[in-house]
């Protein structure tokens, strides 16, 4: 190979390079002139920053591989490559916008507070809804970073030739799978618990602590955790104490003596309720 030929590989994807590393380093800049400045859209270009900057270099080195004299075989593998690399910056773009998403509602709405009914709602809601919605991203992409592959396309045609047969042992095998999944939207929408509930499982007593894609955290009053997959709380019944309000009502026996100072003692409980 003499020099003319390796120039014509190496100028283009140089310049390609250098016109990626060069947005890489912008965004980067961009991102450190916002922080402390702009809050709001500090986080917009942490969020986009990395994905884009993985993502320009391989977007400038297309047109760049198109324009060296690569033969056939070796220029289809390269933007092979190249295109699933951009569908994964595509795929961590966004989940990572879903999951800033998710962390500015949980942020605007906390639980820290006296009444945190409507908090618990929206946070219940926003977690259960933001994993639903990166599984289904992630499961999309994967599908089509496969779909590139001429092997998988065919592996797939002859699927759907069995479809019926497939179809049928792919459901029995995935049940607790989707099971678990529409449980999950059913508790999002529907919402029988929400996050710091007080319920009662199993006879057991405790505050509902995470919900996950396909189980529930019940945090005890002696610490202990009970896990709970979602679709039991579908399939069973169970106590919840706080499913109207934050309030929790309760009944507490005092045994005294018959001459107990019932007035001193009723002006005290009245000052510790009060404070």
């Amino acid at each position: 190979m003499d020099w003319q030929e390796a120039a014509a590989y190496l100028w283009p994807i140089g310049i390609a390079l250098a016109i990626g590393i060069t947005g890489w380093w912008l965004l980067m800049l961009l991102t450190r002139r916002l922080k402390g400045r702009d809050y709001r859209r500090a986080r917009i270009a942490r969020v986009i920053s990395r994905p884009l900057a993985f993502a320009l270099p391989m977007l400038v080195l297309i047109p760049a591989l198109e324009a060296t004299p690569l033969d056939g075989r070796w220029l289809d593998q390269s933007l092979r490559l190249l295109h699933i690399g951009l569908t994964a910056c595509v795929i961590w773009l966004l989940v990572r916008a879903v999951a800033a998403g998710e962390q500015a509602i949980l942020r605007d709405n906390p639980m820290e507070v006296a009444d945190n009914l409507e908090a618990r709602r929206i946070q219940t809601q926003t977690r259960v809804l933001s994993r639903v919605l990166m599984g289904a991203i992630i499961l999309v992409g994967a599908s089509m970073v496969l779909l590139t592959f001429p092997m998988v396309r065919q592996i797939g045609t002859a699927l759907l030739a069995s479809a019926g047969i497939i179809g049928l042992v792919a459901g029995i095998a995935a049940k607790p799978v989707f099971g678990n999944l529409i449980a999950g939207l059913q508790i999002a929408l529907t919402q029988p618990i929400r996050l710091d509930d007080v319920v009662i499982v199993e006879g057991e007593w405790g505050r509902v602590e995470e919900i996950g894609s396909s189980y529930v955290v019940v945090r005890i009053w002696d610490e202990r955790r009970m896990v709970v997959p979602l679709t039991w709380f579908i399939e069973n019944p169970f106590q919840n104490w706080t499913r109207r309000s934050a309030d929790l009502l309760g009944t507490a026996f005092l045994w005294l003596d018959y001459r107990a100072p019932i007035v001193a003692i009723r002006a005290e409980l009245e000052r510790i309720c009060k404070g």
